[in-house]
């Protein structure tokens, strides 16, 4: 499958047309952002970690019932995927207390929650993401009652998919945020999974294994986003 010119380019990938027009290829940076573009700056080998991860982690999903736009890996750092159209909601699902809800209640960071808490953020740069309800949502006609209630539906049973799979190699999988996207006539998961957008801290010692240690300016970014790549796929073959 042959790149075509660039359609988008985010934060931490560039979205380039194919020769099929229901496919696109996603391509995963180095680029890192933080703190809503604030934070700027490149982990050396984070494209090709996360494009791992997020394949391994959407094939998982796939295999319990959750409909994506993955279709396969087709190189170090790009995927072949279905062409979405984006609802622009991010659902934020929380199963220990850490970041903006800490910030935003004056909670203290690993508390954990008896039952997920489902966020819904406005997809919007320039008014830097802001929390919305279901009621802004549906006014604003972002997406439609039975396409938001499938999409929390969906996050709530990746989280426990997710949950028993990190569990399995010593992750306790904080929080994370989910992009779903409309194709044809049905909602997909989209975008990535990946230490990117999920927070993942080590059992027993809650060391910190996502890009919180590039926001933080905690060290050893580089190494911890190729630790997770083997912890989750495995060592290079």
């Amino acid at each position: 499958m042959q790149k075509g010119k660039a359609l988008y380019e985010g934060k931490a990938k560039i979205i380039y047309e194919t020769d099929d027009p229901t496919l696109v290829i996603q391509h995963f940076k180095d680029d890192a952002t933080a703190f809503n573009g604030i934070k700027k700056g490149k982990i050396v080998g984070k494209g090709v970690a996360n494009t791992a991860i997020s394949s391994m982690l959407f094939e998982l999903l796939e295999k319990n019932g959750i409909p994506t736009h993955f279709i396969r890996k087709i190189s170090d750092d790009d995927m072949l995927v279905k062409k979405v159209r984006i609802v622009p909601v991010e659902l934020v699902v929380r199963n220990i207390s850490t970041g903006s809800l800490c910030k935003r209640y004056g909670v203290k960071e690993g508390l954990v929650f008896k039952s997920p808490i489902v966020e819904c953020y406005f997809k919007n740069d320039a008014l830097n993401d802001p929390l919305m309800n279901d009621d802004h949502i549906l006014a604003l006609e972002i997406a439609k009652a039975d396409e938001l209630s499938g999409m929390k539906q969906i996050a709530l049973k990746i989280n426990e998919i997710l949950k028993v799979f990190f569990d399995s190699i010593g992750v306790n999988l904080v929080d994370f945020k989910l992009e779903f996207g409309r194709y044809q006539d049905r909602i997909l998961l989209a975008d990535e999974i990946s230490p990117d957008t999920c927070r993942l801290w080590e059992k027993g010692t809650n060391r910190k294994l996502d890009k919180d240690r590039f926001r933080q300016d905690l060290g050893d970014v580089e190494s911890t986003y190729e630790e997770m790549r083997r912890r989750i796929v495995g060592e290079k073959k």
